[in-house]
């Protein structure tokens, strides 16, 4: 299943949303642009297990400062295509719901989470984690308690045959979940040397499904 739009429209514009995206694709364009090596970059400002745990780091920025400037970086062209496109779909919505600066402190609230969780799960790891899909995951978590009934424009293969279907996001993003869970858990058996962070996606989403309340300004107290 892929996502490509919802059925809920915001009431403000969405120029944090905006502003997220485009430093995501800048920082991304800087990343290929770069004369440095692209491991070079991965590694200096990409968010290493081990380090942020420890606190100890031979990099140039201190540890813990990766955990944010790892958010920001992608691995490829598809990498940042889908957490775009995710981000997209979704984060009007919440940024809507939580107003622009509070959804700030919500998604950096959401990546430090899932950075740690990842962490957690490979605590001797000196592979650096990057990419929005950790803070992004925590915006979909929220997306699923404030909006479980929004339909979701996806983009169904059945076999040879494409299908364009409107599905509940508590389907869409609950499936997804499910993935990332099971994926996460195999992983655990299987890779020991990277791949992808899929405890980042459940530790984030996980924030942003059990926090996203505490975070809704008064305005939106009906949500409580």
């Amino acid at each position: 299943m892929i996502p490509y739009k919802d059925d809920n429209p915001s009431s403000t514009v969405p120029f944090v949303t905006f502003v997220i995206m485009a430093l995501n694709i800048a920082v991304f364009l800087l990343e290929i642009l770069s004369p440095r090596d692209s491991q070079d970059i991965v590694y200096a400002y990409g968010a290493i297990p081990h380090n942020i745990i420890t606190f100890s780091s031979d990099q140039p920025l201190p540890a813990v400062m990766t955990v944010f400037t790892s958010m920001f970086m992608h691995g490829g062209i598809m990498h940042l295509g889908g957490n775009m496109l995710y981000f997209w779909i979704f984060g009007n919505n919440i940024e809507d719901q939580l107003g622009h600066l509070r959804f700030i402190f919500f998604y950096l609230f959401c990546g430090v989470v899932a950075a740690y969780s990842h962490a957690l799960s490979s605590p001797g790891s000196l592979v650096p984690m990057i990419g929005a899909s950790g803070a992004i995951s925590g915006v979909l978590g929220a997306y699923l308690i404030l909006f479980p009934s929004a339909r979701v424009h996806t983009v169904v293969f059945f076999g040879f045959f494409i299908q364009v279907i409107r599905i509940p996001a508590l389907i869409v993003i609950g499936f997804w979940a499910i993935i990332q869970l099971v994926s996460g858990l195999v992983s655990q058996g299987v890779l020991h040397q990277g791949g992808t962070a899929w405890f980042a996606h459940v530790g984030g989403f996980v924030a942003g499904l059990l926090t996203i309340k505490l975070w809704l300004p008064r305005r939106n107290s009906r949500w409580s």
